[in-house]
């Protein structure tokens, strides 16, 4: 759904030259591709595989065969960039620790895991803090393409991080269950009940939240079942879904991804760099201490009643979104990127855009400049009972404050908005994000230990 966010930028460049590369080859637009590749996205397969060194040097020398890529950082508080692109997707590597969490600001991955988990009775801060350790010492690892310490599987044994990010958020029971009552921040409210939802409440919500996302489903499958199997005896599994985008390079030249209803799904996402950008996306004045530098994640499970959606000849489709299917473009006339024109009309004086159009509803001007930094992932689970597809959305949107960027959009979205009747909201979740971690450090150590 288009509610005035776009995905970050797919731009990628060559490590040596800060050139632009061509996202569909992957080969740089100009100038020599590096001589080597980084050892340390060898690691995994250099600390498992059986053939010792000479698989080392064998795997070097054939990464060094072709361009190895990096996806620029889109902002300057984002993690460095990935090493690795189309060329060699293995290779990518996005390091876990920095001031801010790794996948936030990253380049959309191929697919997602989403887990919650509830902390077992009694307990403690101390048993937290324990937990989240454990954790950041293995996502770190990961996401270096190195080996779990513990819980280690070999399920992702002959691939390198291929991107691997894996992102920590606490829900707000947590704060109550780890007697961390008077540090709970204020955005972590209750999302009000909403017009039209019907949430399963068993797959909504959870004291901690983990999104891992990565460009391979075995990597991204092998990070999930070490962090659940690490977690026995101090939380138990709440729920879990899993997702895809677009696979990276799968298209000719770098392209905004479409949604499952075949709609060019995020067009004006506020982007890294412009004014308002860290005060929409990043906490500041107003939250707690140990919440600066992090984010506030909604979470909603958006299924698409696909059925009806594509009975619905495309003019009809094009009004309700307020988009060109074919290309993105908005009603009002101009490209993909042009911008909205709300007022425009045609020659019988009836609004281009209906007054009723998702992108007229959700548009940030119609909601005193509300915006969130979307990186929604599809999903498709099948059949449900009456035989219609259980696919559409897992909605996730970061932001500095819930309370002014998402519910009074989407209070108004289940207003005014013609998508609804397409659409059923069946989970949601709100968690609070914390700043990532330094060198040495854990996620969530200002929390436990500010």
């Amino acid at each position: 759904m288009d509610d005035g966010s776009d995905q970050p930028p797919d731009r990628r460049t060559d490590p040596g030259t800060d050139r632009e590369t061509d996202p569909g080859t992957g080969l740089p637009a100009a100038g020599p591709a590096p001589a080597t590749a980084p050892l340390s996205v060898l690691s995994r397969r250099a600390l498992l595989g059986s053939a010792g060194a000479g698989l080392v040097a064998g795997a070097a020398a054939g990464v060094a065969g072709g361009a190895v890529l990096s996806r620029s950082a889109p902002h300057p508080g984002a993690a460095p960039p990935r090493s690795g692109g189309p060329a060699s997707p293995g290779a990518g590597r996005v390091p876990f620790h920095g001031p801010r969490q790794a996948g936030i600001l990253d380049p959309q991955q191929a697919r997602v895991h989403l887990a919650a988990f509830d902390l077992a009775a009694g307990v403690s801060r101390d048993g937290l803090r324990e937990l989240l350790k454990r954790w950041s010492r293995t996502a770190a690892r990961l996401a270096a393409g190195e080996p779990a310490e513990a819980a280690e599987n070999q399920i992702a044994l002959d691939a390198g991080p291929c991107s691997l990010t894996v992102t920590f958020g606490f829900g707000a029971t947590l704060f109550d269950r780890a007697g961390l009552t008077d540090r709970r921040p204020p955005g972590l409210e209750p999302l009000p009940d909403f017009p039209e939802d019907a949430l399963d409440r068993a797959r909504s919500d959870g004291d901690l939240l983990v999104q891992i996302c990565a460009d391979d489903a075995l990597v991204a499958f092998h990070a999930l079942r070490v962090l659940q199997r690490q977690v026995v005896g101090t939380a138990a599994a709440r729920w879990q879904m899993s997702g895809f985008s677009r696979t990276p390079g799968a298209t000719e030249r770098p392209m905004t991804g479409r949604n499952l209803m075949g709609q060019i799904d995020g067009t004006n996402n506020p982007k890294p760099g412009e004014p308002s950008f860290e005060s929409r996306v990043f906490c500041g004045s107003g939250q707690p201490d140990w919440l600066a530098g992090g984010s506030y994640l909604v979470f909603r499970r958006i299924r698409m009643l696909l059925d009806n959606w594509e009975n619905l000849p495309v003019d009809r489709q094009e009004r309700v979104i307020g988009r060109r299917k074919s290309d993105g473009a908005p009603l009002s006339g101009g490209s993909e990127t042009t911008a909205v024109d709300l007022g425009a009309q045609g020659p019988d004086g009836a609004l281009t855009i209906p007054a009723d159009a998702h992108i007229r509803v959700a548009a940030p001007q119609s909601n005193g400049g509300a915006a969130m930094l979307r990186r929604g992932f599809s999903y498709h689970d099948g059949l449900l009972a009456d035989g219609s597809q259980d696919a559409g959305l897992l909605f996730l949107a970061f932001q500095a404050d819930p309370r002014h960027g998402f519910v009074p959009v989407q209070r108004k979205l289940s207003r005014g908005d013609s998508l609804s009747r397409f659409l059923r909201h069946e989970a949601s979740g709100l968690y609070a994000v914390p700043p990532g971690a330094p060198e040495g450090g854990y996620v969530g150590q200002t929390l436990l230990e500010g």
